[in-house]
């Protein structure tokens, strides 16, 4: 044996005590913080949350509680404990670092705040110390420990009633992990900012230890399944919440997600640059808000909702082909300028249609108010209904019936993707010199992509009519702190990631959810929201939910986390952009 060889053994030899060492520290350290959440954090209750009770974990406690446990079990699955090495697939080291560090910053900023909130260190009771010094140790240990990082393998296999379960038990925590966030204290930042620093570095430590490559699998393999677990935890969300406004929040993520979708198709599949597209849900709404018999519409027309909706959706289509026609034989930079000047011009004529600096068509500034609620077969939106002992309000019959135009939007989108003409569109998006010299007609093809995107926004604007019961100019803008606007729009495409279904919709609900929860920073809000996108973007350039030919894009080397047909991830290494 030659001495390298020799010293290598040796080097190993004493290397695995000092892992074990440290992977059990780890998990003393995570159960020490475990224990921590038992004990009194404060003594006042004026800080959000209950943290003065001993033996029973409350508010940013709870969030600790979770994270603290998360490392105890990776630590413990890393020490090949049986029953918990599934919790690994793709390593432990990397997973136990997020853990660690998130478990570590929602202490510590509870800490921090208590002693900001309420003037001084001196209201932190000797458990807020206990817990600032357990939750730290497990971060040291943690970055001691050697990578483990490793392909992952193909899993056992398990009976099929077992891997169902297992979809709807994602699907249920997912729920409440929705829920908790939304439910949390509108009059307090802390709890929010508390639970959005718990999902980050929850979502990174599920992502790096492979579990979310191994559900991906399993939702694969199971489409069906999956797609009406789905379904049911969609439906499902508005029994769950006790405030109006919840509820609320819900509709109008729904809303700005089915637009999102619609964008998807110009910005995702096909490449196109649209700056202007919330015009188009202007133009459903306001086609809805003048053929719906609203006191303040400037026709004498009321026609029922399913008309109105599909006058509101003809019109957005007509509206796109007029403006696609003469415009998207432009590419890149210039046809974005030009989307741009459109969503100016039609906020731009909508307010000056008032009968004074134009026909009265908009009524200008002052919209049009007072738009009927729905009635669908005698069933009225705006009033409260129950179902098998459950209550729904308006906001909830309006969540459902928008539950039903997501799921619409969305058939559409997965059809007109895997269709010849999604191929075109992607043809278009990666080469259109390439594509238009294969026979493709660049101009039609792009031009149909325009034309479907404003007919979905419109559809989707129909709904945002009646549900807010006024449209004004002011909602249709190109950036403002509130969605939905073009520039929120476009990066929920973007951030979701381009060319998914999921994407979007993910990409939606944070970019709704979050400015909604942040709006105590006020003339800041902006500020923070470009700091995030900076570090998503430097992080994840290829969005949230990915599709496998972005991620080939974004990263030349290294696995992809994206499954592959099989449900497994990619372990080639040094994929480049020519093998992609």
């Amino acid at each position: 044996m030659s001495t390298d060889t020799t010293k290598n053994t040796a080097r190993n030899t004493g290397a695995a005590p000092r892992t074990t060492l440290l992977r059990a520290l780890t998990a003393a350290g995570g159960l020490a913080g475990v224990l921590s959440t038992f004990l009194a954090w404060t003594w006042t209750d004026e800080f959000p949350g209950d943290l003065t009770v001993y033996g029973y974990p409350g508010g940013l406690q709870l969030l600790t509680l979770v994270l603290a446990l998360a490392t105890t079990l990776f630590a413990l699955s890393a020490l090949d404990i049986r029953g918990l090495r599934w919790l690994t697939p793709a390593g432990s080291t990397a997973a136990l670092r997020a853990a660690a560090l998130g478990t570590f910053a929602v202490t510590w900023f509870t800490v921090i705040a208590i002693a900001v909130d309420l003037d001084g260190l001196v209201n932190l009771e000797p458990g807020g110390y206990v817990a600032a010094l357990a939750t730290a140790a497990p971060v040291a240990t943690a970055f001691l420990l050697p990578d483990d990082t490793r392909p992952i393998c193909r899993p056992k296999e398990l009976p099929s009633w077992a891997e169902i379960l297992i979809i709807a038990g994602a699907f249920a925590v997912g729920l409440y992990v929705l829920n908790y966030g939304i439910q949390t204290d509108a009059e307090h930042p802390e709890p929010f900012l508390g639970y959005l620093i718990a999902v980050i570095f929850g979502a990174i430590t599920l992502t790096k230890s492979g579990l979310i490559t191994r559900i991906s699998a399993l939702t694969t393999t199971h489409r069906s399944t999956t797609l009406i677990a789905a379904l049911v935890t969609a439906v499902a969300f508005p029994f769950f919440q006790d405030k109006a406004s919840f509820t609320e929040l819900g509709v109008n993520i729904a809303i700005f997600a089915t637009v999102a979708l619609g964008l998807n198709i110009v910005v995702g599949l096909s490449g196109l640059l649209d700056l202007g597209y919330v015009a188009f849900l202007g133009v459903g709404a306001y086609t809805a808000a003048l053929v719906s018999g609203a006191t303040a519409s400037t026709i004498d027309v009321h026609l029922p909702f399913w008309a109105a909706m599909i006058t509101g959706a003809a019109v957005s289509l007509v509206f796109g082909v007029v403006i696609g026609a003469p415009t998207l034989r432009l590419r890149g930079d210039y046809l974005a300028i030009v989307t741009l000047g459109f969503g100016e011009i039609f906020r731009l004529a909508v307010l000056n249609l008032d009968g004074t600096s134009g026909p009265s068509v908009t009524n200008g500034p002052n919209g049009i108010p007072n738009i009927p609620p729905l009635e669908i077969f005698g069933f009225n939106f705006a009033d409260d209904h129950t179902f098998a002992g459950l209550t729904l309000d308006s906001n909830g019959n309006y969540y459902l019936l928008m539950l039903l135009v997501t799921i619409i939007v969305v058939l559409v989108f997965s059809r007109a993707g895997n269709s010849r003409i999604g191929r075109a569109w992607v043809a278009i998006r990666e080469d259109e010199t390439a594509a238009t010299a294969m026979g493709i007609n660049g101009f039609r093809v792009k031009l149909i992509a325009f034309a479907l995107g404003a007919t979905l926004a419109g559809f989707a604007g129909t709904v945002w009519a009646h549900f807010q019961t006024t449209v004004v100019p002011e909602q249709y803008v190109f950036t403002n702190t509130v969605p939905p606007n073009s520039t929120f729009l476009l990066a929920a495409v973007i951030l979701g990631g381009m060319g998914t279904i999921g994407g979007p919709l993910l990409g939606a609900t944070l970019l709704f959810l979050i400015p909604k929860k942040l709006e105590f920073l006020q003339d800041y809000q902006l500020l923070a929201f470009g700091i995030a996108l900076i570090l998503l973007m430097r992080f994840r350039p290829e969005g949230i939910i990915p599709n496998r030919r972005q991620q080939l894009e974004y990263h030349e080397t290294g696995q992809l986390d994206v499954p592959d047909g099989t449900g497994l991830q990619n372990s080639a290494v040094g994929v480049t952009k020519a093998e992609a």
